[in-house]
């Protein structure tokens, strides 16, 4: 826990928990994720995924999280009612703090205003980030630092559960073999948007990618090019299913990069897939992590 606190504090994150908090005062929206990267002192391209790595959650949930504490803490005032708790800690209403309560909590708020011990037994859970509550001790990673070759992608925005990218892949070689490129596919490449651990299947983004051996000729919306592999990277290679990928990113920037001695690239972690997951097992996929580094 020690080291997570002071790793957030050393990335500018907990200036970040201290704008939200600060949010949560004025009753203000969450800002969007530029904003809270410049709170930061951190390149957006990294900042969603570092802050997730840190905390384990996101912004959104951190603001969720602290709003809920918020109401606890009204709740313990001997003549606060469940309605002023709610309106002071930023629900619309009574019935919206008990609906959050019931879905996070399994329990209601008159339940938590009337039992002392339970209110401050969940008062210490939501006072720390998951990533505090739930830290475990994890298999060092094989980390390999290596100069890539450079190669260009077409990528198409999906939007949709992660185990639906599939469709998106097919729509891509299915552009690929219309233009006469499918025998010179070279690269499967997916890169996060949104993490799909965090968002509803339906608003999960997800940019699919393909590389080839040709140059890729003229593209029109939704597809554009991306240049990937530029530069050194930091790559880990996972075998399992792809479903894990996000955590392995999380791993790569929590346990190995502040201790690294290397800067962040202003490019895009992405995910090299080996393997296609209609064919292989889910437990024999293989995948790298490629974490770009400036140099």
């Amino acid at each position: 826990m020690k080291r997570l606190a002071g790793l957030r504090q050393a990335q500018g994150i907990e200036r970040v928990i201290d704008h939200l908090q600060g949010c949560l005062r004025e009753q203000q929206a969450l800002p969007d994720v530029a904003s809270l990267a410049t709170v930061a002192h951190q390149s957006p391209y990294h900042f969603q995924r570092l802050y997730r790595a840190l905390t384990g959650e996101s912004p959104g949930q951190t603001l969720d999280r602290l709003r809920l504490l918020n109401a606890l803490q009204a709740l313990q005032q001997p003549d606060a009612s469940v309605t002023d708790a709610a309106l002071a800690a930023g629900y619309e209403s009574a019935q919206a703090l008990a609906r959050r309560c019931r879905q996070r909590l399994d329990t209601t708020p008159r339940a938590l205003r009337a039992d002392a011990a339970l209110r401050q037994q969940w008062q210490q859970l939501l006072a720390h980030p998951p990533a505090d509550v739930d830290a475990v001790t994890a298999a060092p990673l094989k980390v390999e630092v290596r100069a890539l070759q450079p190669f260009e992608v077409v990528l198409l925005r999906a939007k949709g559960a992660f185990g639906d990218l599939d469709a998106s892949f097919g729509r891509l070689y299915q552009w690929a073999q219309a233009q006469g490129l499918a025998d010179d596919l070279l690269h499967l490449v997916g890169i996060a948007i949104d993490d799909h651990r965090d968002v509803p299947a339906q608003a999960h983004r997800f940019d699919c990618g393909m590389g080839f051996a040709t140059a890729l000729p003229q593209l029109s919306s939704p597809l554009r090019r991306q240049a990937l592999g530029v530069g050194p990277h930091a790559v880990v290679h996972h075998v399992g299913p792809y479903e894990q990928l996000q955590a392995v990113g999380d791993a790569l920037l929590r346990d190995w990069w502040p201790d690294s001695g290397h800067a962040l690239a202003e490019a895009p972690l992405y995910f090299h897939f080996l393997d296609d997951p209609e064919q292989v097992p889910a437990h024999q996929l293989r995948a790298d992590v490629c974490l770009p580094l400036a140099g």
